[in-house]
């Protein structure tokens, strides 16, 4: 897709970087510019600049700097034509692109509409369930008893899907608009004895979490019973607004905190993300009921250059590190750091810190196995080096799991270590994997 230079330069003089940069950082004005806190590293005296006459932003303190479009991929974490597109339909123009048939335009247009739609559909139901958890004691007091504060609720937007099966026609009166359905708020299907119809919600009972995108728009929802039933936590389905292998619970709130902390902790639930929030690590995103994907590991790169897996110290928790692991590979390069946390089976990152204390936790967090080491005891695992049947069933093991690395300084350190542990110089090593590939 290629977007005409001359429409850029459009878009940003049409732009206001004031506005823009004023939905997200408080600005003053001081003198001709307007001044704030910068929203890409921590400081507690404004030096970040925003001038109206050269729709420009500059921070003194860390350099960054740039126009409307910039900000946009920075703090949002946007693409460049995520970041046009998004910026050209706050201005109501149309992106044109030079390659794209009229059909394509007309199609891609279309798609971007289904969405913003989709997600007016999803803000209104979760103002919905805000509501709700205001006037249920229950939930109240389940979220109470989890230790979260009013506070940190209402910075979730955490509210409550009541047990009726169609609460949701009270919120949205045609109960039939196929968007309800197309959503993931109401299952349309087959009537059940107990659901009065064919259309019921999906959320009923349930502590829901909105789910929001980079740019905070709600895209889906996270419920969690209030007992032990079963399923405990239920996503919302695939839908054009969401997919839960290329999201993370929590993300929309934690970018700026990255920068303050140096680093994004990817926990396994919702819970541990809000209640870390509340204890001093605002910091922690969350898969979405699925194992950590390249495109989450894409997207956290995004906004830091280090990344702390946190799992749980069974063999449940070191089966999702490895798939982790996988999905960090691709990405694992000289300038960036990833670890991974393993915390004693009877915690979660929330018990640990209430047991131990946040500065415990902290330094647990600093003790947390790099990549480097925890992909050798990958390749190891089940191998005895003792043997030169071990050695070479490491070597195997090694391979794809180094050759997904980029090129640099680390991939070449770990074609040295690999090597020693299995008694070949780096060269034969490496001449070793060339022929299996050509075999």
């Amino acid at each position: 897709m290629t977007i005409p230079a001359s429409f850029i330069q459009e878009l940003i003089a049409r732009a206001d970087v004031v506005e823009i940069v004023g939905r997200y950082v408080q600005l003053k004005k001081a003198g001709a510019n307007f001044m704030g806190l910068c929203p890409f590293h921590g400081e507690k005296s404004p030096s970040f600049s925003v001038s109206p006459t050269k729709q420009f932003y500059h921070c003194f303190g860390c350099g960054a700097h740039g126009n409307a479009i910039g900000f946009l991929m920075e703090h949002a974490g946007m693409g460049f034509v995520e970041a046009v597109h998004d910026l050209a339909g706050q201005y109501g123009l149309q992106v044109p692109e030079d390659d794209a048939s009229p059909e394509e335009r007309a199609r891609a247009a279309g798609q971007r509409q289904k969405q913003a739609t989709l997600s007016e559909v999803l803000e209104k139901a979760g103002e919905a369930y805000r509501k709700q958890l205001r006037q249920s004691p229950g939930a109240i007091d389940y979220l109470k008893g989890r230790g979260l504060s009013g506070e940190v609720a209402r910075q979730f937007g955490i509210g409550y899907a009541p047990p009726g099966w169609r609460t949701l026609a009270s919120v949205f009166p045609d109960y039939d608009d196929p968007l309800l359905a197309e959503s993931g708020l109401v299952i349309a299907g087959e009537a059940d004895e107990n659901s009065e119809g064919k259309r019921y919600d999906r959320f009923r009972d349930r502590v829901m979490f909105p789910i929001r995108n980079v740019k905070g728009e709600c895209i889906g929802f996270g419920g969690r019973v209030l007992g032990d039933e079963k399923p405990k936590y239920l996503n919302s389905p695939e839908t054009p607004v969401f997919s839960k292998g290329r999201e993370l619970y929590g993300l929309y709130e934690a970018r700026a905190a990255f920068r303050e902390r140096g680093y994004a902790l990817v926990t396994e639930g919702y819970m541990d993300v809000v209640a870390l929030a509340q204890l001093g690590f605002p910091n922690a995103v969350a898969t979405l009921g699925t194992a950590c994907t390249t495109d989450h590991v894409q997207k956290l790169f995004r906004f830091t250059e280090s990344v702390v897996f946190s799992f749980d110290g069974d063999a449940a928790g070191r089966r999702a590190a490895r798939k982790a692991l996988d999905g960090a590979l691709p990405y694992a390069t000289d300038v960036r750091s990833v670890k991974f946390l393993f915390l004693p089976a009877e915690h979660d990152p929330d018990s640990f810190i209430r047991e131990f204390g946040a500065d415990a936790f902290a330094r647990f967090v600093g003790e947390a196995t790099p990549l480097s080491r925890f992909m050798l005891e990958a390749a190891r695992e089940g191998c005895d080096l003792g043997s030169a049947e071990g050695r070479a069933h490491m070597a195997s093991n090694a391979r794809p799991l180094w050759s997904a690395l980029p090129e640099g300084a680390l991939k070449r350190q770990l074609l040295t270590e690999i090597a020693e542990m299995v008694q070949l110089s780096a060269q034969e090593l490496g001449e070793l994997w060339l022929d299996w590939c050509r075999g």
